[in-house]
């Protein structure tokens, strides 16, 4: 110990070498020595010796250490990397220590198997998220399996373009379309994809904008794949802006703070060098940032334009309102202004995915996820126009099977946004928006009558399949139903289309065999519960068959991904159990 007296520790080397029964050893007793010039313990020295011994080992060296006479000069001292802990005992080599992973994600089962007689109706809100697909991106690149609550079926759909017809005109905001062909992973039974593509607006012609970024700026976004990701994402939208646009910025770490007043979008300059300023540190009060940023959009509102805050964070609230379902109540609260709240998340190690979603579905936005400058150029730039504009509102999705047909049907994903029955003629309910040029692809997992390809057991007092009520034997297999409200109005429309059985192709197009590869996926990612035996190669193979015109490379990156995962699981079956602290 640095403070020990000296003839304290002369006395405590010579007891220990009168206690041992073997002589000391020249080199025991000149470490001894050392040790009582030095003032450290004998122990210390021999700790010194086994770490040294550990570090050849590990390093595969041979032969003594370097001494002092022959060692560099000591480099400076350096600021350690987070994560890291510094041992100050000499010869003891400096491990990472690996930093306490607190993200957070919502729980939820997958959708169970319904029988058609039992609950032939099933109704959802739509989704236009995407940020469980490029999260899990994420974590395979760094080698890690995610965690089955991060896997999210429909934004994984929902992320790639199936190239559905768009309407040819306005007066119905989108357009539905539908496809029915067998299961890849099981041919007897059957897959219905609804597709719905929402009409495109030029970035020219988008209506005047009144923009607030509102940014985290607290202690936990200081790593390269926060806050300066989030300054380059935001800095590639800037220059699309215009002189009719207004953006604010606003910031919150302990505190929220105004940066930049409504100022004209086209003030690149000025906006970008706001931008540029921003640093990271201390705790976070999210709910004190929220209450600012929307009272900046009241005070730049526009009339018939786009009013939208959009919240980049890691979602790690931890002062002021902290609570979720509190912060969900203030953002629910602020859309009936007419301000919507986009959420863009950021960052590994303590993002809180589950808030940062959750904020976007009650705010009446869109949530992604911003893993690289490429996916904020295909967010904040490529997709401007839907992840700004709303052309339709409460987005309902209602499908009643025909029991005559259909035996069983499962729901892919969407398990967040199931509706009670009631809820899709009721108007005080909330559901999905979608912007211009968004689409929303829906997959129906579907067990035909007679197919003998059930999953559910039979009922010892059931009714059989077969049976005679309205619309047996008319062909319909299905009757699909969607509500939504043009913006500015609370009535909601309908748009009802029947879907038939003959309607089934033995050769489905290539956007039919690249969702449902992109389905299987998900299900593998959370078990492989659903796909029978498809396999990562039976994926990979799959959506390799229906790549078709990849303009961004998009399709070609997820068959590497399920490459990746596919190898990722291998390794931790062929693991053995003690290794992984079972």
């Amino acid at each position: 110990m640095r403070h020990a007296r000296p003839c304290f520790t002369l006395l405590t080397v010579a007891l220990l070498a009168a206690c041992q029964s073997q002589p000391v050893s020249e080199s025991s007793a000149a470490e001894a020595a050392d040790a009582a010039a030095s003032g450290a313990t004998l122990d210390s020295v021999q700790m010194q010796r086994k770490a040294e011994a550990r570090t050849r080992s590990q390093y595969g060296l041979r032969g003594a250490m370097p001494t002092a006479a022959s060692a560099p000069p000591p480099p400076a001292p350096m600021k350690p990397a987070a994560g890291y802990v510094v041992m100050q005992s000499p010869g003891i080599v400096a491990m990472p220590a690996e930093p306490a992973n607190t993200e957070r994600y919502a729980a939820h089962d997958d959708n169970p198997v319904h029988r058609t007689r039992e609950q032939p109706v099933s109704t959802f809100s739509i989704d236009v998220d995407t940020g469980s697909y490029s999260n899990v991106r994420r974590m395979l690149r760094d080698g890690v399996r995610p965690p089955a609550d991060a896997v999210r079926a429909e934004e994984f759909i929902n992320y790639f373009d199936y190239r559905h017809p768009a309407p040819t005109n306005r007066d119905t905001p989108f357009r539905v379309t539908t496809e029915l062909a067998p299961a890849p992973w099981n041919s007897t039974r059957q897959v219905l994809m609804i597709g719905i593509k929402g009409y495109d607006v030029a970035k020219a012609t988008l209506p005047p904008a009144n923009l607030v970024f509102l940014i985290d700026t607290s202690g936990s976004m200081d790593s390269p794949d926060k806050l300066p990701l989030l300054k380059q994402a935001f800095a590639q939208l800037v220059p699309q802006l215009r002189a009719q646009d207004r953006v604010s910025i606003v910031v919150y770490a302990g505190s929220a703070g105004l940066v930049l007043p409504p100022t004209p979008g086209d003030r690149h300059d000025e906006i970008l060098g706001a931008l540029d300023r921003l640093q990271a540190g201390g705790s976070t009060n999210g709910g004190d940032g929220i209450r600012l940023a929307y009272s900046m959009a009241k005070q730049a509102f526009v009339q018939d334009g786009v009013n939208r805050v959009i919240l980049a964070t890691d979602g790690d609230f931890n002062v002021g309102t902290i609570d979720q379902g509190a912060l969900e109540t203030l953002v629910g609260d602020q859309r009936k202004s007419g301000i919507a709240l986009t959420t863009l998340g950021f960052g590994q190690g303590n993002y809180n995915d589950a808030m940062a979603e959750r904020l976007a579905d009650v705010g009446d936005g869109n949530h992604a996820y911003i893993d690289t400058p490429q996916e904020a150029r295909k967010v904040l730039v490529e997709e401007m126009q839907s992840t700004l504009l709303t052309i339709a509102r409460d987005v309902k999705i209602q499908i009643e099977f025909n029991p005559a047909y259909v035996s069983e049907y499962r729901l892919i994903g969407y398990e967040n946004r199931v509706l009670k029955r009631e809820d899709f003629a009721n108007d005080k309910v909330d559901a999905g928006d979608i912007g211009a040029g968004h689409q929303v692809t829906a997959l129906y997992e579907i067990t035909p009558a007679g197919s003998g390809a059930h999953r559910l057991p039979p009922l010892r007092y059931g009714q059989a399949d077969a049976s005679g009520g309205p619309g047996t034997g008319n062909g319909e297999m299905a009757h699909l139903a969607l509500r939504y409200k043009m913006p500015g109005q609370e009535r909601s429309r309908l748009i009802e289309t029947p879907i038939k059985t003959d309607s089934l192709t033995r050769t489905p197009g290539e956007s039919f065999r690249f969702a449902t590869a992109v389905a299987a996926y998900a299900d593998l990612l959370r078990g492989g519960k659903h796909i029978d035996g498809w396999s990562w190669r039976d994926v990979a193979a799959a959506a390799r068959g229906a790549q078709g015109d990849d303009r961004f490379g998009l399709r070609r990156e997820f068959t590497g991904l399920v490459d990746q995962a596919r190898q990722l699981t291998s390794q931790e079956r062929e693991t053995p159990a003690i290794a992984r602290g079972e």
